[in-house]
């Protein structure tokens, strides 16, 4: 739960007039994902200006949410899909992690396609469906 909270915190700071403290627990996660893909759109910006500092700390940041994404899964609900989406937001983190060292576009490209895929996913849920009810809040 560390990592969530650590996770809002950051995106608080960043976003603090977006109305994050009256959004539901759906839009957080929406916000969330949002915030990841600027992220990773701001990290591969900075790697192609060159400013590697820059890139690193955009990337720290994208892997945080992620991981607090990953930490907010319900794994008492639908534990197939509780299952895939943990390792998918590992693999993503370790992408990173490697993009991170290698300077490769590539990987971040890859990693926002599979965000975004998620995402869109997320987005296709009705957010009246009681929160007990799926396993992704």
């Amino acid at each position: 739960m560390y990592a969530t909270q650590s996770a809002l915190a950051q995106y608080r700071k960043i976003n603090t007039e977006s109305g994050i403290d009256s959004a539901s627990p759906h839009r957080l996660i929406q916000m969330l994902m949002s915030g990841a893909l600027d992220r990773l759109a701001q990290a591969k910006g900075a790697l192609e200006r060159k400013d590697i500092p820059g890139k690193g700390l955009l990337l720290g940041k994208a892997i945080s949410i992620l991981a607090g994404l990953q930490a907010s899964l319900d794994k008492s609900k639908s534990a197939e899909i509780t299952a895939n989406l943990d390792a998918l937001y590992d693999y993503m983190q370790r992408r990173l992690l490697e993009a991170n060292i290698k300077n490769d576009t590539t990987m971040i490209d890859e990693v926002s396609g599979l965000l975004r895929t998620v995402k869109s996913a997320w987005d296709e849920i009705d957010p009246s469906v009681p929160a007990g009810e799926t396993a992704l809040n």
